[in-house]
């Protein structure tokens, strides 16, 4: 059911929550939930929130909506023991609404326990599009660790005992179960947990798109000194493992044992991928350039020298 406000078009709360509702006097007869306008000052993040709030081009966006149209979309929010309430979901809202000048934000407040929060936290974030692997990574741990507390619950109270058992069985059907609603297979979102084992210093290499998930899925079977060592061995041949290298050195971990010089010669090794591929340093590049120049510039202005150079090499060969 669709409500409109002028030309924009907005979800009814009951759609959204499963419901809340804004109507008022009517919405307090029937129980349903009611959007609260909660002071900034009282709102506070999630405890160890893994999602990222960025200052980028989309918080650009957000605010710019709030400005114009206010928040469309509540919070969801719950009490905290100490004062004041905690987000369950709706961080880049708060943030945004602080940079647009706001002194509130529209909330639906619920009580929650700590799993069920934990549940809700990461179901609402899961969806976009742009998640780093650390940010689902660790979503996906905690909404495991979430579902297996709640089984055990459901044993130790006796409740619905059949679906409780059914979720304490092993690990690949409590993530079967986590994975519901994602997109992803349980075999998935337990490789997508394994990168919770990678140091921070591999795991923001993932992130960053120079170390790829399957390779970075082997690794993760590393202990925490060989990760350092393998740290090491990355510095001294400066690259990173392709698949191949990573699944030899975790068999090699697993089998034999990994010294620093075995890591330092299996790094050196040369890639296939890196046969045919030729790589210049920026520190060496900006020598010769201006400093607002672009890679595009720079690669543009490279190709064109090279044009030319092989041109006149021809030419020189023809006399």
């Amino acid at each position: 059911m669709q409500k409109s406000r002028g030309n924009i078009q907005l979800s009814s709360y009951d759609d959204i929550f499963g419901g809340a509702s804004s109507q008022g006097k009517e919405a307090e007869s029937s129980g349903a939930e009611q959007v609260k306008d909660i002071p900034l000052s009282e709102l506070h993040p999630f405890k160890n929130h893994p999602f990222k709030v960025l200052d980028d081009g989309e918080m650009d966006k957000t605010v710019e909506s709030i400005k114009e149209y206010g928040v469309l979309t509540p919070a969801i929010v719950r009490p905290r023991d100490e004062g004041g309430f905690e987000i369950v979901s709706g961080h880049r809202r708060c943030h945004a609404s602080e940079i647009a000048g706001k002194e509130t934000l529209p909330c639906i407040v619920r009580d929650l326990d700590d799993d069920a929060a934990t549940i809700l936290m990461v179901d609402a974030n899961l969806q976009r599009e742009t998640l780093l692997p650390s940010e689902r990574a660790w979503a996906l741990k905690m909404k495991l660790d979430a579902v297996k507390r709640q089984g055990r619950k459901r044993v130790e109270i006796g409740d619905n005992e059949e679906l409780a058992s059914r979720q304490l069985v092993g690990k690949l059907e409590a993530a079967d179960i986590v994975a519901e609603g994602t997109g992803e297979s349980g075999r998935q979102v337990q490789r997508y947990i394994r990168l919770t084992n990678l140091l921070p210093e591999i795991l923001d290499m993932v992130d960053n798109k120079q170390i790829g998930f399957n390779p970075a899925v082997e690794l993760s079977y590393l202990d925490v000194d060989e990760q350092k060592r393998l740290l090491e061995a990355m510095d001294f041949s400066q690259s990173t493992p392709s698949l191949a290298q990573a699944q030899r050195i975790k068999k090699m971990s697993q089998e034999e044992g990994l010294t620093q010089e075995v890591m330092n010669v299996i790094m050196s090794e040369e890639k296939k991928s890196d046969v045919d591929k030729v790589t210049i340093k920026n520190d060496v590049l900006k020598k010769y350039f201006p400093k607002n120049y672009t890679p595009k510039q720079m690669e543009d202005t490279i190709v064109k020298l090279l044009d030319q150079w092989q041109k006149k090499r021809m030419r020189e060969q023809q006399l």
